[in-house]
């Protein structure tokens, strides 16, 4: 695979070793990745963009609102055994660029980077055959309104572009990836909130601790510990 130049502000930037798919607008970047991979057309380091989602989804089918003027991406990664250490280097990897443009995320278990609270970005990890899908959105240039949560864009404190962000996310994703998981917990560790505070968790009051070297998520509930691997808490 050769390396493609992807035109930003700040101009060309070779984008090493990707197959880039470009779309102004499709159902679903998670969908066509699936369909890639079901044609057998696929192949490691594939991402596939869209200015604009129909049918943009996020976890357990939850409607992802796509204006044009955000990031909608998924990114196929050869792994043929799944990994719950991943989802922890992903979300280091998407607050990683956030600061590159400098903003100041918040990692919020188990998908969302926030910015002051407000929601600014998801992601969706799914597996299919022997790949893995990894679905990013941020919001660049529009952020959903009339949600349960409050939500946020890049563009009230930096000019980036979509073409930017993309191509500083990609270099994140392949550092953060491959780094040992020891540093990827403690970054994500750094700037995840709800550390040492009370959350729910089916129900039940319990003091959220941190994660541990397998990539569970640890829970305190009185005198037990919880392991608990991508099941959602509320804070």
């Amino acid at each position: 695979m050769v390396a493609i130049l992807y035109k930003t502000q700040t101009g060309n930037i070779k984008l090493e070793n990707y197959k880039l798919l470009s779309f102004d607008k499709i159902p679903s970047t998670q969908d066509a990745a699936h369909d890639l991979i079901a044609d057998h057309k696929a192949s490691n380091k594939t991402v596939i963009v869209a200015q604009t989602q129909t049918n943009g989804r996020g976890r357990y089918n939850r409607n992802w609102i796509s204006k044009p003027g955000n990031l909608y991406a998924s990114f196929i990664y050869k792994n043929p055994e799944r990994d719950p250490k991943l989802s922890y280097a992903v979300a280091v990897a998407v607050a990683d660029t956030l600061i590159t443009f400098g903003l100041n995320p918040q990692i919020k278990w188990p998908n969302d980077i926030l910015i002051n609270d407000e929601k600014i970005s998801g992601i969706l990890i799914e597996y299919s055959a022997s790949f893995v899908i990894i679905g990013i959105g941020i919001n660049i240039k529009h952020c959903p309104q009339n949600l349960n949560y409050k939500t946020t864009k890049m563009c009230n404190c930096s000019d980036a572009s979509v073409q930017d962000v993309l191509a500083v996310l990609i270099k994140k994703l392949d550092k953060w990836r491959n780094a040992d998981f020891a540093i990827v917990r403690e970054r994500w560790m750094d700037m995840a909130i709800g550390i040492n505070e009370t959350v729910t968790y089916q129900g039940k009051t319990a003091t959220l601790i941190g994660l541990n070297e397998n990539g569970a998520l640890v829970l305190r509930c009185g005198t037990n510990y919880l392991l608990i691997y991508g099941d959602e808490i509320n804070m």
